[in-house]
């Protein structure tokens, strides 16, 4: 099949997506055109999902990979405390594959995009002698009020939106980084990496270490699981304030930025690290 009859299908699959009224024009032209509106600012993310780092074939169908690209990247919307508005979508796949592996990857995306009400609006497509995706995603929310790694404060509680430890199909947090976003909370951050390693770079930010005193497990994974694993996509957050959804896990302190503390004792610092084989 042409590269024109590939994006034509893949064109006919999206137009039941369109849920942007600010997307003016969409797949077809050379840029997507977005109007966005008074009083807000817009936020972007990207990230990759690359054959052989982050799947193989045996362990994901197509549209498992799919599923998996653009949650990544609402995560970090979530994160933001964003509402989701449109992606655009990079896909290169090898000439073996056929064309129902693509039908399957888009159908595995957009039925995730239809969930959290994102406008797949273009993207591109290309040959490689392994599957990578790029999905860019933009959010929107009041101006000024996204949440950020570096608003941390010394006292406030530090907060996870879920068990951690057991690796799962990602399921982004987007409803909760909205209500948290609306609640008030100033930060916040996904765990991808795992729990330690994205609370050492949250800290980092925000200029703070942290103490922590109750890591929820997951049933079935251990305690070095919750810590160190990553790909839970939850969200963490630090706020003065309580919050009966979530669970306290810690405090925000003054001292080193980035040092992390359990039981009064300072932990390693390791995680998912793409430039870093021995980090995990």
């Amino acid at each position: 099949m042409r590269e024109t009859e590939i994006v034509k299908r893949i064109r006919q699959m999206a137009a039941a997506g369109i849920h942007a009224s600010s997307i003016i024009r969409g797949i077809g032209d050379d840029c997507a055109i977005l109007r966005p509106r008074a009083n807000e600012d817009l936020v972007f993310t990207t990230d990759f999902v690359i054959e052989g780092r982050h799947f193989t074939h045996d362990t994901h169908a197509a549209a498992d990979v799919g599923h998996t690209a653009l949650a990544r990247s609402l995560s970090d919307l979530a994160a933001m405390g964003a509402e989701p508005v449109f992606c655009l979508v990079s896909l290169a796949i090898p000439a073996k594959l056929s064309d129902r592996w693509i039908k399957d990857f888009y159908r595995g995306l957009l039925a995730l995009a239809s969930k959290y009400k994102i406008t797949l609006a273009g993207g591109d497509l290309s040959r490689f002698e392994k599957v990578i995706t790029d999905v860019m995603c933009c959010g929107r929310l009041p101006r000024g009020k996204a949440m950020l790694r570096s608003a941390a404060k010394p006292d406030d509680g530090i907060y996870v939106t879920g068990e951690l430890g057991r690796t799962k199909r990602p399921e982004p947090r987007v409803a909760e980084g909205m209500a948290l976003r609306r609640s008030g909370v100033k930060a916040a951050i996904d765990i991808s990496d795992g729990l330690v390693i994205d609370l050492h770079r949250f800290c980092l930010e925000s200029g703070v270490s942290a103490e922590l005193d109750n890591v929820p497990v997951s049933r079935g994974a251990s305690l070095e699981d919750a810590l160190y694993k990553g790909e839970d996509y939850e969200l963490l957050f630090a706020s003065p304030r309580s919050y009966y959804r979530a669970i306290r896990i810690g405090t925000i302190r003054k001292g080193k930025p980035g040092e992390i503390k359990m039981s009064g004792k300072r932990i390693q610092v390791k995680g998912f690290d793409h430039f870093n084989e021995s980090s995990r």
